[in-house]
């Protein structure tokens, strides 16, 4: 009888990994993801930094992903270490074990890897011959929480950093100086935050008093971005996984950043400026990594997918390519107020999926207090093409909790839910099919370097008392509703707006037996409030409260380009259901334009006011 589920996610050999001889190798670097392979394998960051990586003479990075619960009770009784996949050989043993951040609830991942190597868990523990701890992701942008665990941040985009601290790290062994010496000198690359060159005071009521940087390195550090992305690396010949992942198929990277605003969207402040691909490269790198993957989907991948503006002739250009073979093109992260009909027949001639939308709120005056410019007719009208087009399923996702919300607010999700179904009702071309309506929440979480990032979030009461409101409006039996937990939600913003002092509770989650929390049966909200409470710490003072506009972040230690003032501006016009232009429209100053000098004239997106 086998002991662990899905033996595949551990033993590597996959078409397309990328094997080395250890003898010519200088630097060998574990790069982990800190969930399951079948998550991390669908991450299109990983599989960059895989290729650019290992395009470097002399690296050798090899993927490491979290054991499910079997693997590591197995592991832990064999004394097995956690291992690359391609080498089997222990990461304690490489040089750096860099970490791919992207989800808080994946904190005690990260401890739990660290562990399962052999490894102290903390950075002051670890002697100059352990391994370099390097994170970088989403959640690094905050990076107080995980600064007792982490020698360095890589904060941005990592294609060029990386390379970078690689010639660094492979010049400290020829030179054979210390760990210090080493993280000093990574400190003055461009996007690297090492958080023992900097000191956190607090005041009596527990806020932070000041940020101090110490050996004269830089405060605020910078995020680093990749200015011309179409130069940049893709994985056209990438691995290809030998058992089924979450997201099976090719991924084509569009373009990165987003001119919208939504004021609760931490990616659409953080990854500014936008930066696009040409259509004729991502033609060639679609139909290529079809080729030689032999997948049968590919999706294009972007913050707001339907916002490219070579759109038509790169669906045109892979379609050509795809439709005689079957091939489906996908588009996630489309807008229902640019939706076109002609788009979705062209991508969809092979086989028609669920279209999904997100409008995030039900009435106007909140999706415009949001920023979120889309209108209910915008949705509908979007509604009655695909219903005519032979759709007969659609997927809404909205919040609960959002800044300003009513009771109003949320019946209104109801009401949209019923006026999306009756359109079917009145436009369906096939009405025999049925039609299928289904509506997700989940609860508002405050994120750092956004318009919301002093507001607080709602309690887990009030979030599930308005999730039976909305269930008590919802009448139709087309109409399918779901939602997130309230609990894991309270843990994701503490440690998304948390400080150094969090660090404490995270280890202590973990030794309670915390792993895996971003799966629902693995999440323990028993073991957090122990936790949280060993440390004489509460959650809601970090998730629940509202934050003064002087008070200082933990979070100000990192710079996004995007002004402070900005974002309160905003989050001002919210308070009076102000809406903003989209950046193609009007340029709002947010500040990125004059720190990053990047003009894109690829796609037909921007970053305008462009700083010689």
């Amino acid at each position: 009888m086998g002991l662990v589920q899905k033996p595949a996610r551990y033993v590597g050999g996959e078409y397309g990994q990328i094997n080395k001889d250890l003898d010519s190798v200088d630097v060998r670097v574990a790069f982990c993801f800190p969930d399951t392979y079948e998550i991390g394998m669908s991450n299109l960051g990983l599989r960059i930094m895989y290729g650019v990586l290992n395009g470097v003479d002399g690296v050798w990075c090899e993927r490491v992903f979290a054991p499910w619960n079997d693997m590591e009770e197995q592991m832990r009784r064999s004394g097995l270490k956690l291992y690359g996949l391609e080498s089997g050989g222990s990461i304690c043993d490489f040089d750096v074990v860099a970490f791919s951040v992207g989800y808080e609830l994946s904190y005690t991942n990260v401890i739990n890897m660290l562990d399962l190597a052999g490894m102290q868990i903390r950075a002051e523990d670890r002697n100059d011959s352990s391994p370099i701890v390097i994170a970088g992701g989403m959640c690094c942008f905050n990076p107080e929480p995980l600064s007792d665990f982490v020698d360095l941040f890589v904060i941005g985009e990592g294609e060029e950093v990386a390379c970078e601290l690689i010639e660094l790290i492979k010049a400290a062994k020829k030179g054979a100086i210390s760990k210090r010496e080493m993280l000093l000198a990574a400190s003055a690359i461009e996007g690297v935050y090492v958080p023992t060159l900097y000191d956190v005071s607090y005041n009596a009521d527990g806020t932070v008093s000041a940020v101090t940087a110490n050996d004269e390195v830089a405060l605020p550090v910078m995020k680093r971005i990749v200015h011309r992305l179409d130069y940049s690396f893709f994985p056209v010949d990438g691995i290809v996984p030998s058992t089924g992942i979450v997201h099976d198929r090719v991924a084509l990277e569009l373009f990165r950043g987003c001119v919208r605003g939504c004021r609760f969207c931490q990616a659409g402040h953080v990854c500014r400026p936008v930066r696009s691909r040409s259509s004729e490269n991502l033609i060639k790198q679609g139909i290529g990594s079809l080729r030689a993957s032999g997948y049968d989907e590919l999706a294009l991948l972007s913050l707001s997918t339907s916002d490219y503006e070579q759109l038509f002739e790169l669906c045109d250009g892979l379609m050509d390519w795809c439709e005689p073979r079957r091939a489906n093109l996908s588009l996630p992260s489309l807008r229902a107020d640019n939706f076109s009909a002609e788009l979705m027949e062209r991508v969809q001639k092979v086989r028609k999926s669920g279209l999904t939308f997100a409008p995030e709120a039900g009435s106007q005056r909140l999706r415009d207090a949001i920023n979120k410019n889309v209108t209910e007719e915008d949705l509908l009208a979007t509604c009655r093409i695909a219903f005519e087009g032979g759709w007969s399923a659609v997927k809404l996702y909205f919040m609960l909790g959002l800044p300003t919300e009513t009771d109003e607010d949320v019946v209104a999700i109801a009401g949209l839910s019923h006026a999306v179904l009756h359109t079917w009702k009145q436009f369906a071309k096939n009405k025999s099919r049925g039609v299928r309506v289904t509506i997700s929440t989940s609860c508002f979480i405050p994120k750092p370097h956004t318009p919301f990032q002093w507001e607080a979030q709602i309690t887990a009461e009030e979030y599930l008392r308005r999730v039976n409101l909305l269930k008590s409006s919802l009448k139709a039996k087309a109409i399918t509703y779901s939602w997130h937990s309230p609990e894991q939600g309270l843990i994701e913003a503490a440690l998304s707006r948390g400080d150094r002092r969090l660090g404490r509770v995270i280890e202590s989650a973990w030794k309670l037996g915390s792993r895996l929390d971003a799966w629902s049966e693995h999440f323990s909200q028993e073991n957090w409030r122990m936790a949280f409470e060993q440390c004489g710490t509460d959650p809601a003072f970090y998730a629940q409260r509202e934050r003064g506009r002087s008070e200082v972040h933990p979070w100000s230690i990192i710079s996004s380009g995007v002004s402070n003032e900005h974002l309160w501006n905003e989050r001002e016009a919210s308070r009076e259901n102000r809406k903003t232009p989209d950046c193609r429209e009007k340029c709002s100053a947010c500040g990125v334009s004059g720190v990053f000098a990047v003009e894109d004239r690829v796609g037909g997106l921007y970053a305008r006011n462009v700083q010689p």
